[in-house]
Order: C-alpha cells, then sequence, then structure tokens
C-alpha cells in the first residue's frame, strides 16, 4: 500500500525530528555521570603539590578509540564541577599541572574526556594547595599597577583596560565558581557607559584585577511605561510617553539567595513632573533580576515590577518643585538593598532623601512584597511600602542621605547600617549604626536613636581625605559592604578624584572603584581600612616599628573638606612629640595589634 502525500510528509516531519532529537542529545555537555558511556575514568590522584600548582593524574578504560580529548576542569565552590567551570587540558599520559591557584585554598577536582560527541566525568577529588611562609608571600607579592588617572583609558574602546576606572554605586557579591562580581550605577568619565547598555558588570578573583563584563540590562524593561501610565491613571493624570533616553539606571544592589539563584534589585527613576513645570518630580521604580550563574552576563531575566514611590499626601500631588522639605513622596524607590535573615525571612531595605530609610519583609519565593496597596493615601493607607528604620532629620523630607547598605555580622550580633551622607561631588561620606533587630531601634556609636528621634549618624567610616605626594580622594560613598565567608570584611564604593585637578575641569567626574578591609573594634564596631585593599601578605607589626613619623588624618566631620595629613611623631618613651596630639601617650597591644594613641 502506497501512502498518500498527507502520510508521507508526517513521516518525513517524524523522522526530521527523530534527528534533531538525535544530535540534541548527542551533543549535550549535561552528562555528569561517573563513568558514563563506554568509558571509565578513574578518580585523580595528586603527584605534586605547591602553593600555587596541584599536577594531578588520572586514567581510561573501555572504549577509548573514539576519545579526542582529555583533561581537568576544578573549582573552589562547585563540588562536581564540569567543563563549565575552569579546564586544564592532559597530556598523553592522562596528566596535566593546574597552575596559578591560591595557597592554602581547596579545590574539587574531576577528569574528564570526550568522545563519541559525548563527555564523560569521573567522581571528584579534593586537594589543598600548600601554604606559603610569610617570607614566600612577601616575595612573591606584586602591587596593583592599575593608574587611577584613567582620562587615556575612559573610553568603552577601552573598556577592557579599566580594571576598576568609572566605576559607582558598586554592589558586590561573592559567587559559587568562587568570583566577586560587581554591578553598578550608569555612570563614566565622558557618559562612556552608554554604548553598552545598564547596570554594568566586572569580575575578580583577589578583588584587585577586575575583568569588565558588559552592561546586563540592555534596554529599558517593557514593564515601566506602562507601570508609570497606570499609576497616573488611578492618580487622575493624563499618560505620558518620556524619551527612552531620560530614564536613569541607579543603584543596584545584587545578593545570592541560594546556589543557582541570584537577585538584582535594580532602580529605575522616571523623568518628567508628575503634574507639569513647578511640581513634583516623577516617581522611581525598584525592579528585580535574577539569574543563575552571574558569569552568564546575558542571564539575568527580569522579573519585573518590586515597588515604587509611596506618597502620604493622598492625591495633593501639586507640590512645587522648590518644597524640599514637603516634597509629596514619604519614601523614595531607589538604593535598594536586600537581606536574607537567620530565620530565613528576606527583607527589602530602600530609600534616599526625602523621609529616611524603609524597611519590609518580601516573599521569599519572588523576592518581592505579597501585596501593595495604590501608593498613595495616608499613613495607614500606605504601611506595606515599609516602616521607618533611620531619618537624618525626622519630618524634613530634604535631609541629605541615601544609599542604604544592610548586613549582618554574626561575630557582633547585630545589623549594620551603612548610610551616604551630603553632596556627591567633594562632601559624599559614608556613616554607620546598628540594631539588635532588623527593623531597629538602630543607634550610632553616640547613642543617638536614629529609628524613633533621628539624628545624624556615626560614626564617619569615610571622608575626603589626601596624603602627602597625592591628590587624594573625595566623594567617597554609596557602599557596598560584604565578606568572604571566613571573617574576612571588605567595603566597596566609588572615590572621585578633587575638581580641577592637573588642569582638568572635569577631574571631579573621575570614579574610581575603591575596595578596602574592614576591622571590626573590640566593641562591634567597624573600621574601614585608610588605604585600598591590595592583598598585601598580613606581616605582624612590632612595637619599634612604630617609633617614628607618620601621616595623620582627623577625620572627624567637616562638610565638604577633604582633610590633609599632618606629621604625628610616635616617640620610644610612648610619648607623641609632635602633630594636634602633642603632648599625649601611646601604647601597642601587639598580641591584638593593636595601637592605642591619645587615649
Amino acid at each position: 500500500m502506497v501512502p498518500n502525500m498527507k502520510d508521507m510528509k508526517k513521516l518525513l516531519l517524524f523522522w526530521i525530528f527523530l534527528s534533531v532529537l538525535f544530535v540534541f542529545a548527542a551533543c549535550s555537555d549535561s552528562n555528569d555521570d561517573a563513568g558514563s558511556g563506554n568509558v571509565a575514568i578513574g578518580i585523580p590522584e595528586i603527584t605534586a603539590t605547591t602553593t600555587g600548582s596541584l599536577t594531578v593524574t588520572s586514567s581510561v578504560s573501555g572504549n577509548t578509540s573514539q576519545i579526542v580529548k582529555k583533561g581537568f576542569c576544578y573549582s573552589v565552590n562547585t563540588q562536581n564541577p564540569t567543563i563549565k567551570d575552569n579546564v586544564v587540558d592532559a597530556n598523553e599520559n592522562f596528566s596535566a599541572t593546574i597552575s596559578g591557584l591560591t595557597p592554602n585554598t581547596s579545590y574539587y577536582i574531576r577528569a574528564y574526556v570526550y568522545g563519541d560527541s559525548r563527555y564523560t566525568y569521573s567522581d571528584a577529588l579534593t586537594a589543598t594547595t600548600e601554604n606559603q611562609s610569610i617570607d614566600e608571600q612577601l616575595e612573591n607579592y606584586v602591587a596593583p599597577t592599575y593608574v587611577d588617572n584613567y582620562v587615556d583609558i575612559a573610553g568603552w574602546e577601552q573598556r577592557d583596560k579599566w580594571n576598576l576606572a568609572n566605576v559607582h554605586d558598586p554592589t558586590v557579591v561573592l559567587a559559587e565558581d568562587g568570583y566577586y562580581y560587581m554591578y553598578q550605577t550608569d555612570a563614566s568619565y565622558g557618559n562612556a557607559h552608554t554604548a553598552g547598555g545598564h547596570f554594568h558588570s566586572r569580575r575578580s578573583k583577589d578583588l584587585v584585577n577586575w575583568e569588565y563584563l558588559g552592561g546586563v540590562m540592555q534596554s529599558l524593561p517593557d514593564w515601566v511605561i506602562p507601570k508609570l501610565n497606570e499609576i497616573r491613571k488611578e492618580m487622575g493624570l493624563k499618560e505620558v510617553s518620556p524619551s527612552l533616553a531620560d530614564f536613569g539606571y541607579w543603584a543596584p544592589c545584587v545578593r545570592k539567595v541560594r546556589n543557582g539563584l541570584y537577585r538584582m534589585y535594580y532602580s529605575i527613576v522616571c523623568p518628567g513632573t508628575l503634574n507639569g513645570n513647578g511640581t513634583w518630580s516623577e516617581r522611581a521604580f525598584i525592579g528585580l533580576l535574577e539569574n543563575s550563574n552571574p558569569a552568564n552576563n546575558n542571564g539575568w531575566e527580569d522579573k519585573g515590577y518590586v515597588i515604587t514611590n509611596a506618597s502620604d499626601k493622598e492625591l495633593n500631588f501639586n507640590v512645587a518643585s522648590n518644597d524640599w522639605a514637603n516634597c509629596y513622596y514619604k519614601w523614595n524607590a531607589i538604593d535598594p538593598s536586600y537581606l536574607i535573615d537567620n530565620d530565613g525571612k528576606h527583607y527589602l531595605i530602600y530609600g534616599s532623601w526625602h523621609s529616611g530609610i524603609a524597611a519590609l519583609e518580601v516573599d521569599t519565593e519572588t523576592g518581592k512584597p505579597n501585596a501593595l496597596p495604590l501608593p498613595f493615601g495616608n499613613n495607614e493607607d500606605i504601611a506595606a511600602y515599609g516602616s521607618l528604620i533611620a531619618t537624618r532629620k525626622m519630618g524634613d523630607r530634604w535631609q541629605g542621605s541615601e544609599g542604604p547598605e544592610i548586613v549582618y555580622n554574626a561575630a557582633t550580633g547585630y545589623y549594620y547600617l551603612f548610610m551616604a551622607y551630603d553632596a556627591l561631588e567633594v562632601p559624599y561620606n559614608t556613616r554607620v549604626c546598628r540594631s539588635k533587630n532588623i527593623y531597629g531601634p538602630y543607634l550610632g556609636i553616640d547613642g543617638t536613636d536614629l529609628t524613633h528621634t533621628g539624628g545624624d549618624m556615626l560614626p564617619v567610616v569615610t571622608h575626603p581625605y589626601k596624603f602627602n605626594g597625592s591628590y587624594g580622594w573625595v566623594g567617597i560613598s554609596h557602599c557596598a559592604v560584604f565578606d568572604d565567608g571566613n571573617g574576612n570584611w571588605y567595603y566597596a564604593s566609588q572615590g572621585r578624584y578633587p575638581e580641577n585637578v592637573a588642569g582638568n575641569p572635569y577631574s571631579n567626574a573621575l570614579m574610581m572603584g575603591h575596595v578596602r578591609s574592614i576591622r571590626w573594634t573590640e566593641s562591634g564596631w567597624p573600621v574601614v581600612m585608610p588605604e585600598r585593599y591590595g592583598a598585601v601578605p598580613q606581616v605582624a607589626i612590632t612595637e619599634d616599628e612604630l617609633v617614628g613619623n607618620w601621616e595623620h588624618i582627623d577625620l572627624s566631620y567637616s562638610y565638604g573638606k577633604q582633610k590633609e595629613s599632618s606629621t604625628m611623631t610616635l616617640a620610644a618613651d610612648h610619648t607623641i612629640t609632635a602633630g594636634s596630639w602633642k603632648g599625649g601617650t601611646w601604647s601597642y597591644n601587639a598580641d591584638k595589634q593593636i595601637l592605642t594613641a591619645n587615649g
């Protein structure tokens, strides 16, 4: 019986389908089963170790005639690494040396072969590199060499040389692959970033050398303008069609939720005013992106709207644009920070100027508030938009504080809220307060209750400054605070060049990313180091090394002033013989590596 044409087409499509399915299955590299297929691979063995390398060997048996490639894949964090992680090729004896490793660090290693259009893996081995002595660390140490005055490499075509150039409002997350990933506000010298999307990214293994990756968002999310007009309609306002070029992309916050899930909260600032010239400015939105692997910079999936500005002024929105202290919004939906608490609850902390900083619990599965009413009404109507946790001036909506970053330090038992204070260009500085509860009260080091009464937050942890022989830094704030999982904490922010450096009228727009170590005092307060992090080997300091002349900078608050150093002399008899603390005394606890000067 001869099939008709219709049946022949069905048969042809069926065979095409089977062929495509076969090719897809045969080319997959997702087969992670040890010994799968027609070959068996031995667990790797270590034949030599150094502080920076591991020499490994393995064996393979079975149908080896189809094998075209052999090698080893390895990772610090992934227990069953694949070729998508770090890879080194093996020689004909199925051996290889994995180099460029970190001393005293454990690595997961699997052998693999490729043949018959598939990858086959061994079981994993865990191996640890040798530890370096302090002398070896010092001998092998290479100091960072990137330039701070990066005008010559600021352009988009030079982005592979940026390292930490063109960084503004960074957020940093340590991922499963051992890389630190950094994302940022859209800002750069000469607006070079506009060539490559939004929320630009880079990554580093050592917090010193950073690889530029590109923008994670290529265009304004589709939901933004419809959501804006949906709210405007509820307010009785006409629809708008703002220029796409006028939207702002500000201050992302990235956190690892769990293995295979990362969240980025981002700010979109809408252009225009609420109701025509002279009225208060348009609202902002916080949205959400998710990614299973930040190494895939194009893998961020937009999850849409999270929250917007809320007003306690009902529909009395015709607030004059210069009525700063009485602006229309209670909460400003920018500068998100995100915290996963010890009990598994998730919190969004956000805000800028306006009434202060708000905190609210969000759903663990979606990362969003469970339900939000319309973003206007009285205080009770908008309660779902968050609770006040910190304010600089109670009742004043133009108070010069923004950029909240919240972390929990299990070693001290406190939540720490870091804040950016004052204007961006020169005065920008960082403050911190702390609380035993996510919702407060947050207290400064002087006991000021920032939650219930408000006030200036202390201590100041960064301030414009200048050591001798340098231009120094200003505008050091809007920070990320993070740890490496081993008790070492870090602070990252932008630092700006001062104004008119070397005759450059735009020098204050040079923004270098700064990463600094944090030390914690015995009473549990963070101290941000005065020099940037350079992965310098940590050698114990002896008391006799402290005797002599030092550059001393008083970082007590002075609005917009770049503090310069003066000479402070520590004499061998434990007196201070020069400088602003002349006449005082000093002592040193060598066991704890703590210098106490002038009390």
